[in-house]
Order: C-alpha cells, then structure tokens, then sequence
C-alpha cells in the first residue's frame, strides 16, 4: 500500500503565534517537506489547485517541478487539478514537462473542486459545472492516449483536427485518478471510465463511505472492466506527533481555523475542542495521535476499504513548519513501515 502526503499550501497567520506565513515562505517550506517526505520513504505527495488568498498553490505542476530534480523516488500528484476551469491540453503539457523532469514521477488527480472561485475567473459558468468536466476529462483521456490528437470539439473545447502535443510523458500514460467528494454519480464515472478512485473523507464516519467503493467496483464491472486491477485510495485529515497530546494539541488550532472559516461561507455550524477529539477516535473522521494510534487507524481504515493508497493531509492551516517536519518524518519512519508491515503479514499468513 502506498501512503502519502497531500495539502494546498495555507498561507496567513499562524491561529497559535500569529505570525504571518507568506507565500513565498510557504511555497519554500513546501519544497523542504516535500524533499523531507521522498527521503523518509514515503510513496506520494500531492498539491491541490485553488485560487484564493488562503493559499498559496494555484499551479501544482509548477510547485511539483520545484521539487521534481530534488528528489529521487516520490510520486508527484495534483490534489486536486480543477479540469472543469482548466484547458486540458495545457494541464497535460504541464504534467508530461513534470514527469520529464522526476523520470516518470508525476499523476494527474483531476476533481471538480470544493471551491467555486475558479469558475468565474476563467469565465465559466457554474451552471455548466457538469458539462465542463465531463467533457475535458473526455480530452484529457483522449490526449493521455495518442500523440496525435483529432477532436470534433464540444460545448467547451474547439475542434482539433490531427495535431500533436508536446511533450510526450516520460511514462508511456500518466496515471490519471477521478477525485471525488462522495457523489454517488461521480463514482460511478470513475468505474465506468476505468480510472483509479481517490474519495476524500473530511468528516462524520468513515465506515458510512465503504458503499462508494462497492459501487465503484461494480460500475467498472459493469462496463467490461477488471475491478482487481483498479487502484483506489482514501484522503484524510490528521496529524501524527510523538504522543498522542502532543498531535491533538498541534494539529486543533489550525485545523479549527481553517474549518470554522469555510464553515462561515457554506453554513456549517462552528466546530469546537470536543467535536475535533471525538473525530479523532477510534470511529472518526480525524487520523490523530501518536505512531501506534494512526498506524492502528490505517489499518482498521484498510479492513473497511481495501485501498491501494493513503494520502493525509497534515498540512491544514497554518501550522509550525519544524513542527510538521517532525510529523512527516514520524509518518515515513514509524507508521508507514508499521503498516507495511502488518498489511505484508497478513497477506502471508492468508
């Protein structure tokens, strides 16, 4: 099982000192823990695309690249790219350019997004939210699949009649995942197009989103495909320190100002202390604690879902960066090898 490391780089002040994370300072960092990650071995690390003052990647192929020649092993992801306000063909050159440079290293996980900000400042609009992504995903497919490209164009895109586009990946395809929220009709999507899965789960009981997954292997099924053969992987909050007080008291500050001030936009009702240490148990949402507690969340988390992938995102909100250093140090040298471990056992003794 592959486990890694996702976030859209916060930037503003720190909710516990109150200094100011710029993004030039944050976009430094972000190379650092991205380095840190490939040397402690873990397998993935994946920036997500919004365009908003509070944070500071709005092109992750070019924060990857930073990042690309400086390590050696880690896959490179977007997470995510928002295709329903992007040009497909300028998302696929810029990944083929990012898996030049890491040999092979760079993914596209493509979603329409949490945030509507885009849609606008691309001039789009939301009522075509749907019809944008399906049919630059279509593109994306079709552009992943042959140099030479003919195209009877669509609502969204013009024609293409029989051109290339440069550069060819360093990989024969680049790996594209379907990122989804928990639409039901977008799983499904995924299954019939026979695209690996990524489910994000921010928040009530995990165990309630295994259904997803069932309906995503049986949509593939269901369109000729081999759903033995399709990746899948869950999303998460969390943060791992050397005890267990230590990663609840890091990681609520900012995780709570990031959440009550979304919560501000979309109504949601404000989050407190409680809420955020019953989600870190044993049932919830939150993977907090010490090495041996997510370690055990992983795994219980594997029980329900048989995922191929496990990507965290530590990173939310502005947080001490030696701090989160430290957690993804302890991530890629006690938990993931422990899971490695377990999952390996297991798979020998069956």
């Amino acid at each position: 099982m592959e486990i890694g490391l996702f976030t859209f780089g916060d930037v503003g002040a720190d909710p516990v000192t109150g200094c100011s994370v710029s993004p030039a300072e944050r976009l430094r960092n972000l190379v650092e823990e991205i380095v840190l990650a490939d040397q402690v071995g873990l397998d993935v690390f994946g920036l997500g695309e919004h365009h908003r003052p509070d944070y500071a990647v709005s092109a992750p192929a070019v924060a990857l690249a930073a990042a690309a020649t400086q390590t050696n092993r880690i896959r490179l992801t977007s997470a995510v790219t928002v295709l329903s306000s992007d040009d497909p063909i300028r998302v696929f050159q810029q990944f083929a350019t990012l898996d030049n440079l890491s040999y092979g290293r760079a993914e596209i996980m493509a979603g329409r997004g949490s945030f509507i900000e885009s849609f606008p400042l691309f001039g789009y609009e939301l009522d075509d939210y749907n019809t944008l992504f399906t049919e630059k995903l279509q593109l994306l497919m079709q552009l992943n699949e042959s140099e030479r490209v003919s195209w009877p164009g669509g609502q969204h895109t013009p024609a293409i009649t029989d051109r290339g586009v440069y550069p060819r990946p360093y990989q024969e395809k680049l790996p594209i995942w379907i990122a989804v929220g928990g639409t039901p009709q977008s799983v499904a999507r995924a299954g019939v197009l026979n695209l690996p899965l990524a489910l994000a789960i921010i928040g009530g009981e995990p165990a309630r989103f295994a259904p997803l997954f069932d309906l995503y292997r049986q949509a593939a099924q269901r369109a000729g495909h081999d759903p033995a053969t399709l990746k899948t992987s869950i999303n998460v909050h969390g943060f791992v320190a050397d005890t267990t007080q230590e990663a609840a008291d890091i990681f609520y500050a900012p995780q709570a100002e990031v959440m009550n001030r979304i919560g501000r936009e979309r109504g949601w009702p404000p989050t407190s202390r409680s809420h955020f240490d019953a989600a870190r148990g044993p049932r919830g949402a939150l993977f907090v604690g010490s090495p041996a507690e997510v370690t055990d969340k992983i795994l219980a988390a594997h029980e329900i879902f048989r995922f191929d992938r496990f990507l965290i995102q530590m990173a939310i909100g502005v947080l001490d960066h030696a701090k989160l250093m430290r957690a993804i140090e302890i991530l890629g040298t006690k938990v993931a090898p422990e899971v490695r471990k377990a999952l390996d056992l297991k798979r020998r003794t069956a």
